[in-house]
């Protein structure tokens, strides 16, 4: 007993230090659910010495987590064997993400968002802007144009064309938009940090300048896309996202849905043609204002339901108009703060632009119904906000978007059958076409990654079936080719809280007990961050799943572009 007790605090151990580690060292995401809270006067790091010193790192966190596992692991309570297994998960992301992706060499995107997109996230929080946040937007404006020429370096050697020219279009006119930026956020900031920001600027506006130019000079000499592959792309399956479906599966399960949602859409179109939209905000304040009344009403809804339990303590999710700094350099993320481990007990904000005609289509959705957001992204907040407050530290962290987009992509068809939205004909079509384009990503998504697909083939597809047109299309697969994994999480997680509910559901009814939806919810959303493979074995006593990720072998022996991990940390 007393082996198996250090045990467990051993895990515990190496899952703080782990953490610690990754939130200084993992890669700017611009994707909200993998935010974190950095150090202050965090830079991200991309050179080569740096991934050097990452890889000796992690293979030093894997060396102690098989050790742990050598040790016994087996014998400790399905609890903590979860989080051993969590742990592992997360060590072989960033296998994933340094040696296989390879984003930080090939990616101009992704490149784009480690040298300006620090300065995005300090805009997130509302205002006041504190001391430590003022002197972080300084140091990261200051380092724009180093950062600028690493990425050219990193470019030259291992650069891809399709994603250079993305990035190309994305920066058009950077320079003044960032001066923008810039000007806005002065009269939140004090005079010295004012007169440090004015002095910075030039410098960074010419470099990300420089960097556009350089973009659209080199492309044409850059590298092809990189398609992983379907091996490697199953030992992320296995492995990082803990899912045991094949991808030709989830392509299959991917259609099944797509034909199921145009039925659907199909059907209530023509029942309600005769009804009118409901019409546009009139500005983004009346849309914060509707949503903010909304959000109570959708909370109340779910408990008067029985759906999910809404705690007082639980923050809000609120929308408010998009701040004048931020506009700028929205591209350049998700406009939200849903905070962070430890700002759980504030509000989460998300930021809106003025309704119009030519909004894009999630934000055109949320501005006639607000509600349309708060089913996805305020599912988001709330379970960020749950899982970040659950006693287990190691069950605080990302790991993958499976489990989480899954949850809220989730949401929205389960507030759909409900009823939430039995006074809205015309969002109930909706989000049925919410349903149709997530599937229709997972079909793209996955065929890119194993090569059944090409580029201009992924780019038909999709201006044939969401429809879309081709600028679009091409923009979007060129960013699934380098993030595999990605589009397809929120259609295969949410068909494994089906699963797991339905299970569930079906055992209690043959045991004669009486099933909870609302403990059974309340359950997926605490531990919303572990994959649903590990959710079942410990909720349903069900390890079917886990057999199967186990009969792919360890993670760290033979993960795919490296030798085993701790063999060899030069850059080659």
């Amino acid at each position: 007993m007393v082996v198996m007790t250090s045990l467990a605090h051993d895990l515990e151990r190496l899952g703080a230090e782990f953490w610690e580690w990754r939130d200084a060292t993992s890669f700017r995401t611009s994707d909200d659910i993998p935010r974190v809270e950095r150090p202050s006067g965090w830079l991200p790091r991309f050179d080569r010495s740096a991934i050097d010193e990452f890889r000796l790192a992690l293979a030093g966190f894997a060396e102690r987590w098989r050790a742990i596992d050598a040790a016994g692991i087996g014998a400790l309570p399905v609890a903590t064997q979860v989080d051993h297994r969590l742990l592992g998960a997360a060590m072989a992301r960033g296998h994933w993400e340094l040696e296989v992706l390879r984003n930080w060499e090939r990616d101009a995107v992704f490149l784009t968002s480690q040298v300006l997109g620090p300065w995005f996230d300090l805009l997130l929080a509302p205002p006041p802007f504190d001391a430590r946040r003022r002197s972080d937007l300084v140091r990261v404006l200051e380092a724009i144009p180093g950062a600028v020429e690493q990425a050219i370096v990193n470019l030259e050697r291992a650069g891809v064309a399709t994603l250079a020219r993305v990035a190309a279009g994305d920066l058009r006119d950077i320079g003044a938009r960032l001066s923008t930026s810039v000007a806005a956020v002065v009269p939140h900031t004090d005079a010295a940090t004012a007169a440090a920001l004015a002095a910075a600027q030039p410098a960074a506006s010419d470099a990300l300048g420089r960097y556009r130019a350089w973009l659209e000079a080199s492309a044409d000499r850059l590298g092809p896309d990189v398609i992983v592959g379907r091996d490697a792309f199953v030992w992320y399956l296995r492995h990082v996202a803990l899912v045991t479906a094949e991808p030709e599966e989830l392509v299959r399960a991917a259609m099944q849905d797509v034909s199921r949602s145009v039925v659907a859409e199909t059907v209530l179109r023509a029942r309600f043609r005769g009804l009118p939209e409901r019409p546009m905000a009139a500005s983004a304040e009346a849309e914060s204002a509707d949503e903010a009344a909304d959000e109570l009403r959708v909370r109340a809804f779910t408990e008067a339901s029985g759906l999910l339990s809404q705690p007082d303590s639980l923050r809000r999710y609120l929308f408010a108009p998009t701040p004048d700094y931020l506009e700028p350099v929205a591209f350049l993320g998700v406009t939200d703060d849903l905070t962070s481990i430890r700002r759980v007990g504030e509000d989460a904000t998300s930021y809106v632009p003025a309704p119009s005609p030519d909004l894009p289509y999630f934000d055109a959705a949320s501005a006639r119904d607000p509600r349309l957001g708060i089913i996805h992204e305020g599912a988001h907040s709330q379970q960020l906000a749950l899982s970040w407050a659950q006693p287990d530290p190691l069950r605080r962290h990302f790991i993958d978007s499976v489990a989480n987009e899954g949850i809220a992509h989730y949401n929205e068809e389960l507030m759909l059958t409900a009823g939430l939205f039995a006074d809205a004909p015309h969002s109930q079509t909706i989000v049925h076409n919410f349903i149709r384009l997530r599937a229709l990503r997972v079909v793209v998504d996955v065929n890119l990654a194993t090569g059944a697909f090409s580029l201009p083939e992924a780019v038909d597809f999709f201006v044939r079936m969401v429809p879309m047109d081709g600028g679009t299309a091409t923009e979007e697969t060129s960013y699934y080719v380098a993030t595999p994994g990605l589009a397809m999480s929120y259609h295969v997680g949410k068909q494994e809280v089906q699963r797991m509910l339905a299970d569930a559901a079906v055992a209690a009814q043959l045991d004669g007990a009486e099933f909870s939806v609302r403990d059974f919810h309340d359950f997926v959303w605490r531990n919303g961050n572990v994959p649903m493979s590990l959710q079942r074995w410990e909720l349903l006593g069900d390890r079917a799943d886990v057999d199967t990720l186990d009969a792919a072998g360890p993670w760290w022996q033979a993960p795919p572009g490296r030798p085993p991990l701790g063999a060899s940390v030069t850059t080659p």
